[in-house]
């Protein structure tokens, strides 16, 4: 399939974006300290193994592929499981001193979740094989780990569209489809050995987000069991789309948008920026940029939807509580502003009262606007657009707000015992 102009634009555009978030990832292989207090589960290759021999030649490791040909990058029991990291954080307050939050994995978390992660392959082809690089690791670790409070986190590998494809104009169907046979096969696996009737929040940023979308739109938007199973689905940079002025229909005809942390079965999803996203933006306006990547291109009476994680019913400013990795995990934080990653002892920094976030639509966009009032004498500094307004936040979609999602997650875990 040939893309149009406009299209191939999109792509390029797409890909540039994950240049620079993979740049900000794969710095994090030699000196990310992920502590796995699990012991480590594996799979022996065998003459009669073929599903595991088939992934090996696609790249996976045996030792992390499961009977079923499944490679995961992240799986409760795993060595080296980016998925369970230090914690720690290095709370930095307007004024007066730091001072050091502690926090831990879940000994015993009541849901899983299944995490599909973004652009980040660097490797030549158009499609990326199974091999773990630094990069796949790190935006893991960046992005998921802080969720293992709250949930058993699993993270499949997947033949994902690369950085080269995307530059090439290859998001199309047919490298698009292979992305998400992967994720869909991921999905079944992981419902068939590892669900066993507990609850799952879904959750996946740009191309992990049009891979959930198309498999919450195929398999559990449409399957009364399996919507029973989701906790709900955390969908940042994907353009998950509803009527205009409705929480319901649009990219999904079942799954409605969280409007409460003590809601369950519902979708929440944002793309962020500090500024209205332009007519050509790729985030945050129905039928072009990332939405291509699923096949998404009507606009007609459709809107972004977005829903504020520090608020979910509320449509007022609040702030925000964001967690980014620090020069101990990340040498830089994908040249968020031109600024580098702040050099502390702890992996993560925190920064309470910097920011506001309040959902506004205007002109054909919706977004979540964020916003930095910074007071005189507070010499934080503050996240920018990184390659222009066309991508607005998209880099830090996640961990803007991560703090917030992570409550949410907890949260919408106890709602679900309950609801169960």
């Amino acid at each position: 399939m040939r893309l149009s102009p406009r299209r191939r634009a999109a792509v390029r555009s797409l890909a540039m974006v994950a240049l620079l978030a993979s740049g900000s990832v794969a710095a994090a292989c030699g000196s990310a300290g992920s502590a796995s207090t699990t012991t480590t589960t594996t799979t022996t290759t065998t003459g009669t193994d073929t599903a595991v021999q088939a992934a090996v030649t696609r790249g996976a490791a045996a030792a992390r592929t499961d009977a079923s040909g499944i490679e995961w990058l992240c799986r409760p029991g795993a060595a080296s499981n980016p998925c369970t990291a230090d914690l720690t954080s290095t709370v930095v307050p307007e004024s007066g001193p730091t001072t050091v939050q502690h926090a831990s994995d879940a000994a015993d978390p009541p849901i899983d979740c299944f995490y599909v992660y973004p652009t980040v392959s660097t490797q030549a082809g158009v499609t990326a094989d199974l091999h773990i690089d630094p990069a796949e690791t790190s935006v893991a670790r960046t992005q998921a780990s802080r969720f293992s409070q709250v949930c058993k986190v699993y993270a499949p590998m997947y033949p994902q569209i690369t950085l080269r494809g995307l530059f090439a104009g290859a998001g199309n169907q047919a490298a698009a489809g292979t992305a998400y046979a992967g994720v869909q096969s991921a999905w079944q696996d992981y419902l068939a050995h590892y669900n066993h009737g507990r609850g799952v929040i879904v959750i996946g940023h740009s191309q992990g987000a049009t891979m959930l979308i198309g498999l919450l739109r195929r398999q559990v938007d449409t399957d009364p069991a399996q919507r029973k199973l989701l906790v709900s689905a955390m969908l940042f940079g994907g353009n998950v789309t509803v009527p205009v002025g409705r929480t319901v229909g649009g990219t999904f005809q079942n799954i409605p948008a969280c409007l409460s942390d003590a809601q369950v079965g519902c979708v929440l999803a944002y793309s962020s920026f500090d500024q209205m996203p332009p007519t050509d933006s790729l985030f945050g306006r129905p039928g072009q940029g990332v939405s291509l990547l699923a096949g998404a291109t009507a606009t007609a009476g459709l809107q972004v939807l977005c829903t504020n994680p520090a608020d979910l019913a509320g449509t007022a400013a609040v702030p925000l509580s964001p967690y980014f990795p620090t020069r101990k995990v990340v040498a830089n934080l994908g040249g968020l502003g031109g600024q580098a990653a702040p050099v502390l002892p702890t992996p993560w920094v925190t920064e309470p009262g910097l920011y506001t976030g309040q959902c506004l639509s205007e002109g054909g966009a919706t977004w979540l606007q964020v916003s930095a009032p910074i007071t005189p004498g507070d010499t934080r500094q503050v996240v920018g657009q990184t390659v222009g307004p066309t991508w607005g936040l998209h880099l830090v979609d996640v961990n803007i707000a991560l703090g917030d999602l992570v409550d949410v997650a907890r949260a919408e875990a106890t709602a679900y015992a309950h609801h169960g």
